[in-house]
């Protein structure tokens, strides 16, 4: 029997970030959150400026660095984010676009990559920042075992090296899980978060 679309856990780890920002108030904004350079308000302009990105690349139009750039903070981050769900989640949603070309100039100017890893790319990410959301906020995080299962494969697969301690890198280096580790710990370590922040 098959196993779920991407597409499918792709939205449930995008939908859950979502539900846990609704959560954000004015004052949240300043909270410190496990990305060490970046506040709630700063993570939340990336989470919001990454699926309009993804969402131009879905499209073809993912070379144009304009569309990675944060814009000036709004009014209302919250609704701002609620809106790029959407405009993401519709973009993933096309014909076609498992197999579509997406680049991605944050991860390589010199090559595109399929849809089919590219909404991957997206997912792990959004796995990872629903927990910062979560975390940041004192909140729980619930994701289905068949979404962390695929994410941590993703996890696994995502490369070592110098490229994880550049200045706004993506991932931090690995560090060793906590014994015992469940799934989301598993890929939180594996990706450079400490599963126990903040202590």
């Amino acid at each position: 029997m098959p196993g779920p679309d991407v597409r499918e856990l792709h939205a449930e780890a995008v939908r859950a970030s979502a539900d846990l920002v609704s959560h954000v108030t004015t004052e949240d904004l300043p909270r410190p959150t496990p990305c060490a350079d970046w506040n709630l308000s700063e993570l939340l302009a990336h989470m919001t400026v990454q699926h309009y990105g993804f969402a131009a690349a879905a499209r073809g139009h993912g070379a144009d660095p304009v569309v990675w750039q944060p814009p000036a903070p709004g009014e209302d981050p919250v609704a701002a984010y609620a809106e790029a769900v959407s405009v993401v989640l519709a973009a993933f949603a096309g014909d076609g676009v498992l197999e579509r070309a997406f680049a991605l100039p944050e991860i390589s100017t010199e090559t595109t990559f399929p849809g089919r890893q590219a909404i991957a790319f997206h997912l792990v990410d959004y796995v990872v920042h629903s927990w910062d959301v979560a975390r940041s906020l004192g909140l729980a995080v619930s994701l289905s075992p068949a979404l962390l299962g695929y994410a941590l494969r993703v996890a696994k697969a995502v490369p070592a090296g110098e490229n994880r301690l550049v200045p706004g890198a993506a991932f931090g280096p690995a560090i060793e899980p906590p014994a015992g580790a469940d799934p989301l710990d598993e890929i939180l370590a594996l990706l450079g978060r400490s599963p126990s922040w903040p202590d």
